[in-house]
Order: C-alpha cells, then sequence, then structure tokens
C-alpha cells in the first residue's frame, strides 16, 4: 500500500462510520487508549471504539511509515482531531496494518498516548 493510500486509510479510522470501523481492525487487534480499561483486544477494542462518536476532523502531522516485512505497515504520527462541542484532541499515536489479500488490509495494533506538556 502507497503511503498515501495509508494516510487516507488511517484518517478514516478516525472520521468514517461505525461499519468502516468494524470492516477495518482485526478480530485480533491490540489496542492501548488513554481510558479505561486502557488495554483491550479482539472485539471488545472493535466495540468500544465503533461506539463512540467520530471525529468531525483530523489532521495527522510528523507522520512516519515503517514496512519491516512483505505484508506489514506500521505508522506512528501525531493526531490533531475536533469535533463540535468537545475540546480538541491532540495525541501521539502508532497503527500497525497487515496484508490479509491482495490490496485488503485490517489494524492489527493502535497506540494512543495524549500530548503531554514537557516544562524543560
Amino acid at each position: 500500500m502507497e503511503d498515501q493510500r495509508i494516510w487516507a486509510f488511517e484518517e478514516s479510522l478516525w472520521t468514517g462510520d461505525e461499519e468502516h470501523y468494524r470492516e477495518s481492525i482485526d478480530e485480533a487487534c491490540l489496542m492501548v487508549l488513554p481510558k479505561p480499561p486502557f488495554v483491550i483486544s479482539g472485539p471488545q477494542a472493535i466495540d468500544a471504539v465503533s461506539a463512540t462518536p467520530r471525529w468531525s476532523s483530523i489532521e495527522l502531522s510528523e507522520r512516519h511509515v515503517s514496512r519491516p516485512q512483505e505484508g506489514l505497515i506500521v505508522v506512528a504520527y501525531t493526531a490533531h482531531a475536533t469535533k463540535q462541542g468537545t475540546e480538541d484532541y491532540v495525541a501521539h499515536c502508532s497503527s500497525t496494518y497487515r496484508r490479509l489479500e491482495h490490496d485488503r488490509w485490517k489494524v492489527v495494533q493502535h497506540q494512543q498516548t495524549p500530548r503531554i506538556d514537557v516544562k524543560s
């Protein structure tokens, strides 16, 4: 999968509907999110995130892509998400995709760490 498609796919996970999310997350997925229960997996991860309201816009910066082996892609980035009626959300994130078959990829790992202001 080329980089442009990777980033469009990652953005769609933040803004897409529940059906798209369920189709995109692997049943073996592991997630680390910044709210209880923090570490979730499989169907629990799919249910927890697909039930949350979607973001209306997302900006991904500090983008990095790694392809450690055929059929495996790892991305890391900073997300700035917005939606009406809530505070903006900024987090450092990573996701890992595995190819199931030609042109069919699913997320097998996702992590979010909210931005922390570090004073030097």
